[in-house]
């Protein structure tokens, strides 16, 4: 008896009236393999339903919203990663990890998506303690060019003209991304000793941690150009950590960042 492949038994299960989830828990594949193979059986079978082409201002000339994609670039470069089609992806994806503990920077993430790529509808895709937030389309190398083999920090990262120019019309967009992504508002704290007194005195601090020193030069140079004063802080697991802790650079920070939520 011939022994059916796990597509064909996901095939059998879809037409059956199985959710994508079912079947990939039954078969303990991804939720995103199964649809791809849902996808591929309505296209030979003529039931696909209509896409509309994703949106893309290079190959289409199609309009930008600026604020959006300097936000969603700042992710991309702290913790985003873009994945190539393969057999069981039939499209480029870009993938957002987000904690589940801030539910609302998950949210500004799926909106980012929807407005730059308003023809794609992002997903959730829940892991331990976290979600990828992840949207498909064959034109994501088209908007971050920064992707190529390997990791970030292995190889060069430096904004095209284009992206360049955006970031310096929407800095505090990007900055908010990067922090969203590889940074945090944390309270410090310290005692001092007045009148024979130990006191406690607490203060807000920003860091942001990256291992490849071409993000954390863009990092540095959009503090620079926003009025931001920053300094370096103790490397932490072969990363760089750049500090933000003078009161009034804080408040800046605060007024158009703030911490995570």
């Amino acid at each position: 008896m011939t022994t059916l492949s796990l597509r064909d038994q996901a095939v059998h299960l879809l037409r059956r009236g199985f959710s994508n989830a079912d079947v990939a828990r039954r078969l303990k594949v991804p939720i995103g393999t199964v649809g791809a193979w849902k996808h591929y059986d309505l296209s030979k079978r003529g039931k696909a339903p209509g896409r509309k082409r994703s949106t893309c201002p290079h190959c289409y000339g199609d309009e930008l919203s600026r604020a959006a994609y300097a936000y969603l670039l700042g992710l991309y470069l702290g913790d985003g990663h873009i994945l190539l089609p393969n057999e069981y992806r039939r499209a480029q994806s870009l993938q957002i990890t987000c904690d589940d503990k801030w539910p609302g920077i998950m949210d500004s993430v799926e909106q980012a998506m929807r407005i730059v790529l308003p023809n794609n509808t992002p997903c959730r895709v829940r892991r331990t303690g976290c979600r990828d937030v992840k949207v498909y389309s064959n034109h994501l190398t088209c908007l971050f060019p920064q992707h190529g083999p390997g990791k970030k920090h292995e190889r060069t990262i430096a904004l095209e003209p284009w992206q360049q120019e955006i970031v310096d019309a929407h800095p505090w967009e990007f900055l908010r991304g990067l922090i969203h992504s590889d940074g945090c508002r944390i309270t410090n704290w310290a005692t001092r000793t007045v009148g024979g007194v130990t006191k406690r005195y607490e203060y807000p601090r920003y860091f942001f941690t990256n291992t490849s020193t071409d993000i954390i030069g863009l990092f540095t140079a959009t503090l620079d150009a926003v009025g931001v004063r920053w300094k370096n802080a103790s490397r932490s697991n072969g990363g760089f950590n750049i500090s933000i802790a003078r009161r009034d650079s804080v408040a800046l920070m605060d007024a158009h960042i703030g911490p995570k939520y």
